[in-house]
């Protein structure tokens, strides 16, 4: 049940009727895996600590530098050199003592992704890289553990869900193949701050609603975000046959 205490500090979220008490048991009872506690990571983490979301694991194995400050708001200047993980943790548990937080601060390699995967209910990937993005991918689908992926740089963002639980649910890899051997990283491209705030407060959205079982999650959607002429558009994405990861043959 929800203590007095908990009641009071989720009233506003309660009050809708799609989340309610039940809504609200949910997300405490939930174990969310946030992949990358960095540009997106930070507002993803912020609000599913503050939301109720009763367990958090979050991995990362790089530390905060001076450049990080500019998007990734979980961390200040006194986390520099500090591990992104522990600097996290740090900020999550004043935020909301009440849950619980597990750091994984190596990179996740094949063996203990899929551990770290099996052991949550949901996968977020907020990380900067196309090779850990399909390794996440596998090990959700294999787990049949929904994942909510996002990503940002310079003036453009995406996001969308991927349910394996779902049969005609397209994965990662339907979408984006093998990526491009060209694939550049904020640190050599740039990315505009508010902008992944923007996305991260969007896969905390739809993690929400997963967990909690309400509205319409973006599973066979693509949303694209234009920063410089703010605008929103969104494409229909159908499940490959022949998808390597998820198609016929790998079920």
């Amino acid at each position: 049940m929800l203590s007095d205490e908990e009641l009071l500090r989720y009233s506003r979220q309660i009050l809708l009727q799609q989340v309610d008490i039940e809504g609200q048991l949910k997300l405490k009872n939930s174990r969310v895996l946030i992949v990358g506690v960095g540009g997106l990571g930070s507002p993803v983490a912020l609000y599913l600590a503050a939301a109720g979301v009763g367990e958090l694991h979050l991995a990362d194995f790089d530390s905060v530098d001076l450049t990080n400050l500019q998007r990734q708001i979980i961390h200040d200047s006194a986390s520099i050199g500090q591990s992104k993980v522990d600097s996290a943790m740090q900020r999550l548990a004043a935020i909301n003592p009440q849950i619980k937080l597990v750091a994984h601060r190596s990179a996740l390699d094949a063996d203990t992704l899929a551990d770290a995967v099996s052991q949550v209910d949901l996968v977020l990937d907020c990380c900067d890289n196309f090779g850990t993005r399909e390794a996440v991918n596998a090990a959700c689908f294999v787990a049949r553990k929904p994942l909510v992926s996002g990503a940002a740089i310079r003036l453009e963002g995406q996001l969308s869900v991927f349910d394996s639980r779902q049969p005609a649910s397209p994965c990662y890899h339907c979408l984006y193949g093998h990526g491009s051997e060209d694939e550049l990283t904020c640190s050599e491209a740039g990315v505009i701050g508010p902008l992944v705030g923007l996305v991260g407060s969007l896969q905390a959205l739809e993690a929400l609603k997963l967990l909690a079982g309400f509205g319409e999650p973006l599973v066979g959607r693509l949303l694209l975000i234009d920063a410089l002429g703010t605008r929103f558009r969104e494409l229909r994405v159908k499940r490959d046959p022949g998808c390597s990861v998820c198609g016929t043959g790998h079920e």
